[in-house]
């Protein structure tokens, strides 16, 4: 069965790309920049627990970070959202209630997205009636590389219907789909089948987010922004670890596709371990000196 999609997807250079993304690791960012930098990212960051041994006690430790990442002489903004399992996601709410921070659930089968659609429509419908806000997907990667194109473009447009009023995000597990080109052309198909936002990992893959990579999502959408005026947003998740890496990510959104996505709205770090690191370097910037990494988040 052929399927076309609205808009043209460009091959792409990977020698290019990945040059490119290598400018943003030479830029220089340092005191007041940095320290605006830092409180960004915390800002955008959907503080992150997916294990087989979560429980109530640690999603509710979570929230609390969320809430409040760092004591109040820091000025640290709260975290963007909250994402969980389906079965934490009311307990996550509650938590959350009156704090206007979000919460996010992955669904679809993840990581796998192995299940039949109508168990993964059943998912999602789960979350949300728990009072998911948003919802992260993830495609069936097999389908894509057998090139059943039509068949993962109206398998997320079921899933954003499934999702009513809360956002979805697409999950791509772009270290499983093999060529750059590939990437650019399930973000397209994301973006024109109804995703808010397109995702690169799940973060159970290695590799998982990498800055060319991630280039590639924020390209995607800035071309179809000045082709259609509809934003997307874009979330790196997985292997982002240091408050360096986060500045990078941002330098790369604001060259490339400017001001307008550097907000939560539109950006976002999947994050586990990322916001231990980017409170000890905005303590540096407030103290002067290196605390011990002990009183930080480890994820």
């Amino acid at each position: 069965m052929s399927f076309t999609l609205n808009f043209p997807v460009p091959a792409v250079d990977q020698v290019g790309v990945d040059e490119r993304a290598s400018q943003f690791t030479k830029r220089s960012i340092k005191n007041e920049a940095k320290r605006v930098g830092l409180k960004m990212a915390v800002s955008m960051m959907d503080l992150t627990t997916l294990e087989g041994a979560d429980s109530k006690g640690k999603v509710s430790y979570l929230c609390r970070k969320a809430r409040r990442p760092m004591a109040e002489r820091y000025e640290c903004p709260p975290c963007a959202a909250i994402c969980v399992y389906p079965n934490q996601v009311a307990h996550a709410v509650a938590e959350l209630e009156g704090s206007g921070i979000p919460v996010a659930s992955v669904a679809t089968g993840f990581p796998s997205g192995q299940y039949p659609l109508e168990i993964r429509l059943a998912d999602v419908r789960d979350a949300v009636n728990s009072g998911a806000a948003e919802i992260d997907m993830v495609i069936s990667r097999g389908a894509f590389l057998e090139g059943e194109y039509g068949r993962v473009s109206d398998e997320i447009a079921a899933v954003k219907e499934a999702c009513g009023e809360s956002h979805l995000k697409v999950i791509f597990e772009t270290g499983e789909l093999q060529t750059y080109d590939n990437v650019r052309l399930v973000s397209q198909l994301a973006i024109e089948a109804g995703a808010d936002f397109i995702k690169t990992s799940t973060g159970k893959v290695s590799p998982a987010a990498t800055l060319p990579v991630t280039l590639l999502l924020v390209e995607t959408v800035r071309d179809h922004f000045l082709a259609t005026g509809k934003k997307v947003g874009v979330k790196p998740a997985g292997g982002i670890r240091t408050a360096k890496e986060a500045l990078q990510y941002l330098v790369m959104v604001k060259e490339t596709i400017g001001d307008d996505w550097l907000t939560p709205e539109l950006f976002r770090f999947g994050a586990s371990s990322l916001l231990g690191d980017v409170e000890l370097q905005l303590a540096k910037l407030v103290d002067g000196n290196y605390q011990s990494s002990d009183y930080f988040s480890k994820g």
